[in-house]
């Protein structure tokens, strides 16, 4: 077996991996009032026999506004952890991966159509709409809805549902919570000086408007289990200028490290339209500024599907663990691709184990290891 930095065990916190390849939360906009559906079923059973390090739940609402389309996962109601306990037995039967989940509120990004239909606003008053809630009564598109303004009773509501979901996460026996404090969702409408305007101590200064963000991590991490996890995805930058940027970034990061953040996952835009120079590993230099400022684990993310990209990324220094997103959608077997590429070993499901090729027969581990 060849000594690859990509299939060398890591630990985040208690938790340990197989290896240093994360996959990435991706919205599937299939459920149904909140609940997964079998699509769920479908997309993370394969991703679950995937051979990566871990797989983690796509954006999981806290409260039926905070959802980014009408058909969007939710972690709100007894009914919607009914749902997402079917998947995670299913998935645990068949898969030892550990699963974490990204619990996330879309703020002014929300009530949103399915993107394939377009993926605009849907108004208040319609069927499938409702009104949106942010720090500041500003739009993402000039034909939105303007977002109501948050209340200090509203915001403490919403870190209650970012509380109780976080404990159905924990009775759901999930290995990790990631708060979902980037793309223009509403941790990071907070965050920046483009859709934060508040005039009280939510908003002004970089330490006003990191203040709810950290009171909800701060809350979160009291809900969870002390063994387990609690992370943050970030945008390192709005690339606007007078925006969020990567310097604000590390002062955040480094304040989620003092209050026990597991790891900090780097990703970038998404508050407002932006000339995004998006290209292979576009966003890997804002994960290394932060790497270079934090002591806990950094995961880059974003176009990296090339398996030596993905292996000098980690050998440079510049992130602890690679995501993989739109990569491992179109190549579920990318983990297993990559292990034979570098001559490393991969888990494999037992039913699975007469695929290996004649040529690479220590590619899979031993019969029985799944």
């Amino acid at each position: 077996m060849s000594e690859t930095m990509l299939f060398s065990p890591f630990q985040v916190g208690d938790l340990k991996l197989d290896n240093r390849i994360v996959i990435a939360p991706m919205c599937q906009y299939s459920a149904a009032d909140g609940c997964m559906t079998d699509w769920h079923l479908l997309h993370y059973g394969q991703l679950a026999l995937s051979g990566a390090g871990l797989l983690t739940i796509e954006a999981t609402a806290v409260s039926p506004e905070g959802r980014i389309t009408f058909a969007d996962v939710g972690l709100y109601s007894d009914a919607n952890e009914v749902a997402m306990a079917r998947v995670l037995d299913s998935i645990r039967q068949w898969s030892p991966i550990p699963v974490a989940i990204q619990l996330a509120h879309a703020g002014r990004k929300a009530s949103c159509d399915l993107p394939w239909k377009g993926g605009a606003q849907i108004p208040p008053e319609s069927p499938q709409g409702w009104r949106t809630v942010s720090p500041s009564s500003l739009v993402v598109a000039a034909d939105d809805a303007p977002p109501t303004a948050l209340s200090r009773e509203e915001m403490k509501r919403i870190r209650g549902d970012f509380v109780a979901a976080a404990r159905r996460a924990a009775r759901l026996g999930l290995d990790a919570v990631q708060l979902h404090g980037a793309h223009g969702y509403l941790l990071h409408q907070f965050l920046s000086p483009l859709s934060n305007k508040r005039d009280d101590e939510y908003g002004g200064p970089l330490e006003n408007r990191m203040r709810f963000p950290l009171e909800v991590f701060d809350a979160v991490r009291e809900a969870f289990p002390a063994g387990r996890s609690v992370t943050m995805r970030v945008s390192g930058t709005d690339w606007i200028e007078g925006g969020w940027s990567i310097e604000e970034t590390v002062v955040f990061a480094r304040a989620l490290e003092q209050r026990g953040c597991g790891a900090i996952h780097v990703s970038s835009g998404g508050l407002l339209p932006a000339p995004i120079p998006v290209g292979p590993g576009y966003q890997v230099a804002l994960a290394r500024e932060v790497k270079a400022a934090v002591g806990i684990p950094v995961v880059a993310v974003g176009l990296i599907t090339e398996f030596d990209h993905a292996e000098a990324i980690l050998k440079a220094g510049d992130a602890d663990l690679i995501a993989l997103a739109r990569a491992v959608l179109y190549n579920p077997r990318w983990p297993w691709h990559a292990a034979a590429h570098f001559g490393a070993h991969v888990r494999a499901p037992n039913q699975y184990l007469r695929s290996q090729p004649h040529h690479l027969k220590h590619l899979f581990d031993a019969p029985g290891a799944a």
